[in-house]
């Protein structure tokens, strides 16, 4: 079964009216537990009713059980009927066979058209697949081969080969103590200067600027990469690339050079058609966004083939962020075996009484304390603990957990964003430019009072985007409510069962009996009653008392330290230099010493709570992004970027810099992840601050990428790890949370907390000028 599978849990009592069976206490933790014994099976009628389209998965809620389903389930399967020939049930609920025939003519006119736009979208997305793996085969994978030189006043020919018709041309990767140089900078310091011999007439070579303090501290000074490519004229039999330095001092360089295709030319509409691609699949829910995400992936792998850039597979494999993906491991094991200590459920009743039942107050808390948390901790970190309280407290106070927790993960980026721990930009901000004076002080005093006030702006913007009352609470009555989502879970452990064995037969029937024996209780409920009677707070507290309480104290204890352990060493990584291991590993580690202490026997039921789902997406996301990024999708963003502030008049050039960061970084990260465009943007504002002309410093513009980048995650769903994180843990739980539903709320909130991050950002560094370090 899958992690979702894992959500319920079975209870033996039984409410007024209910067929016999299992009932459900949807309060406690939700999934049927694969034991047999637990579940007391009627006797079985001598036949199978030929309709059973109530009994489909959720993701289909209307498709009738296939031949093949009915037949999987064995000489069980007859169970999932018995109810519905109950001449008693089909008296009480006003007639569940007679509406039968509605539910399957109603099918058969809409499954027509549905039959040939899914055939249509296989065939498609297959035939996309095919190519795909077509060009994957047909290139080879282009190991980088370096070489090393020493240039010197004297040109040397580093490079020389025959014109290439297919591949004209050439990628030069140059290693060294060298930082870019802008042509129009009349300095008279040490220039490395690289020129082709078969260039065409318009370009003049390429000119970088050597850093003398990393040449004079070789070989451990810094290194930096650049690269920059050549078109030989197809006039020329030979293309020739030579280096020189602009003075007698040697400087070692170490350098490759790929042959590329004339594809090269469009690889950037090749990257936004891959994004867009991608896009469309998530939007419209064509496929879950795992496989959106794989696809777009093979697509983009597929174009840096075509162009003779394939990566190998230990390039692709080092393009997965490997210290969030064991982040997001190792914290899912954690949660998964505190969440056998009843905690989760206390929590939410504590939550409950000190909210006195109240929503607002209830929301009003759980976003404050989300930002307040996420900018000490990771974000990520922040709602794998948080969301599944949040779940167990909307399930008490019939709210919709859906809107609760998009508006738990915006607030928990806001808050992220106000320290250089808080969010993934803001480490690799500070890591990268700690040398530039932009330290974890610094940084935090800029970004926190930008963010209190965001705060604010953001909590009034939800206030008012919520002040309908009905769009927090479920729309069907609690017991309704309840009962839907018993079945959905019924159903989904059903499908998702793999029949192998006769006990695994039994145990998918009976799950697809128990969906249909709380179809007939809701029925019967929603005729006795519509609306959910209101309770007294004390009885309903009271109930929840007897209901939510600890359940293993001794593993809690256990959990306690553990979990202390890991919160502890992700706020001292920072700081402590001493530690040598980063969040991926401290997560992991803390994992294997909860699975020790706890002496869990049951190590598969905890493995599978895991969100493999999830986990696969990020690792899907994060090969696209690079390969989008090797397509230098992210470098055109900067270069626009840059001629833009470049072009405005020196008065204004501050303000229109500000501005123009700030809001391309927060659009571009709703889109892309923001992790490979902010280290894609960091070289380009290095750039802009130290060219004289320009004048621009450098504090101001990485201030307003931070904000940009971090505000951005807020538009869409895919814009942040914890956005993701969080829709897979309500997922997990049997609540859906798609890509149009947080983008209704997300992106109004990315646009409001963004021109507010504006407004500060103008007040502090074009009004009073505070950009000093």
């Amino acid at each position: 079964m899958s992690s979702s599978d894992h959500l319920l849990s079975a209870s033996p009592t039984k409410r007024a009216g209910e067929p016999m069976g299992l009932h459900i206490n949807p309060s406690r933790s939700r999934g049927p537990s694969a034991t047999s014994e637990m579940m007391k099976p009627r006797q079985t009628p001598s036949r199978l009713p030929s309709s059973t389209s109530f009994l489909s998965s959720p993701t289909s809620p209307m498709s009738p059980l296939t031949d093949d389903d009915v037949f999987a389930a064995g000489e069980s399967a007859p169970l999932i009927c018995k109810n519905l020939r109950d001449p008693e049930d089909s008296r009480s609920d006003g007639g569940s066979l007679s509406s039968l025939s509605t539910i399957i003519f109603d099918t058969a006119i809409k499954k027509g058209g549905a039959y040939w736009l899914q055939t249509i979208k296989i065939i498609i997305l297959f035939g996309i697949t095919v190519l795909c793996c077509a060009t994957v085969v047909k290139y080879p994978e282009q190991e980088e081969d370096l070489h090393e030189v020493i240039a010197r006043v004297t040109p040397q020919v580093i490079y020389s080969k025959s014109y290439d018709n297919d591949y004209p041309i050439l990628q030069l990767n140059l290693i060294g103590p060298l930082s870019e140089k802008n042509t129009s900078n009349t300095n008279n310091s040490l220039d490395i200067e690289v020129k082709i011999s078969s260039a065409k007439v318009n370009d003049s070579g390429w000119l970088l600027r050597v850093n003398r303090t990393a040449l004079q501290n070789m070989p451990s000074g810094q290194l930096a990469t650049f690269h920059h490519e050549f078109r030989c004229s197809s006039q020329a039999s030979d293309c020739n690339i030579t280096v020189r330095t602009g003075s007698e001092e040697a400087v070692p360089l170490v350098y490759s050079v790929h042959q590329l295709s004339t594809q090269l030319d469009h690889e950037i509409v090749y990257a936004a058609l891959i994004l867009c691609f991608v896009y469309v699949l998530i939007i419209f829910e064509l496929v879950h966004r795992t496989l959106a995400a794989m696809l777009g992936a093979l697509a983009a792998i597929a174009v840096l083939s075509a162009i003779n850039q394939r990566p190998s597979t230990e390039t692709i494999i080092g393009w997965m962020e490997m210290e969030t993906l064991m982040l997001l491991f190792g914290m899912m094991i954690i949660v998964a075996v505190v969440s056998d200590t009843g905690i989760f459920d206390f929590s939410a009743l504590k939550a409950y009484q000190l909210a006195e039942g109240k929503v607002w107050p209830l929301v009003t808390l759980l976003c404050i304390f989300s930002a307040v948390v996420s900018a000490f901790l990771d974000n990520v970190t922040t709602i794998l603990l948080l969301a599944p309280v949040t779940i167990r407290l909307c399930e008490v106070l019939n709210l919709e957990p859906r809107v609760i927790l998009i508006a738990e993960v915006l607030f928990s980026n806001i808050g992220g964003t106000a320290t250089a721990i808080g969010d993934p930009p803001n480490v690799i901000i500070v890591g990268q430019l700690e040398s530039d004076g932009i330290t974890f002080t610094v940084f935090t005093a800029h970004m926190v009072i930008g963010i209190i006030l965001i705060t604010f702006v953001a909590y009034g913007f939800l206030r008012f985007y919520y002040r309908n009352m009905e769009q927090l609470s479920n729309p069907d009555p609690p017991e309704i409510a309840e009962l839907n989502h018993e079945i959905q879970i019924w159903r989904r452990a059903a499908s998702r069962l793999v029949v192998v064995t006769r006990e695994e037969t039994l145990m998918r029937a009976l799950f697809l009996q128990k969906a249909v024996e709380l179809e007939n209780l809701k029925n019967k409920t929603i005729h006795r009653k519509r609306k959910a009677d209101k309770k007294d707070l004390n009885a309903t507290l009271r109930q929840l008392e007897r209901e939510y309480q600890i359940k293993d104290m001794s593993l809690l204890i256990k959990c306690g330290f553990v979990l202390l352990t890991c919160l502890v060493f992700f706020f001292m990584y920072s700081f402590v230099s001493s530690i040598h291991i980063g969040l991926g590993w401290i997560a992991v580690l803390g994992a294997m010493w909860l699975l020790v202490i706890a002496d869990t026997s049951d190590l598969e039921s905890i493995l599978h709570r895991v969100e493999w789902s999830t986990l696969l997406f990020f690792g899907a996301l994060f090969i696209l992004m690079e390969a989008l990024a090797e397509l230098h999708l992210m470098e055109w963003i900067g270069e626009q970027m840059r001629d833009l502030i470049i072009n405005v008049d020196a008065e204004y050039r501050l303000t229109a810099a500000v501005v123009i960061i700030v809001w391309v970084s927060a659009l571009a990260s709703s889109f892309i992840d923001n992790i490979p465009y902010t280290t894609a943007m960091i070289p380009v504002l290095k750039q802009l601050s130290d060219d004289v002309d320009v004048d621009l410093q450098l504090l101001p513009l990485v201030i307003a990428l931070a904000f940009g980048a971090c505000l951005g995650g807020n538009g869409t769903l895919i814009g942040a790890s914890a956005n993701v994180v969080c829709a897979g843990i309500a997922e997990q739980h049997g609540y859906t949370i798609s890509f149009k539903q947080f983008f209704k709320v997300g992106f109004p909130m990315m646009l409001v907390t963004t021109l507010t991050a504006t407004v500060y950002l103008l007040i502090c560094h074009s009004a009073i000028k505070w950009n000093s370090i």
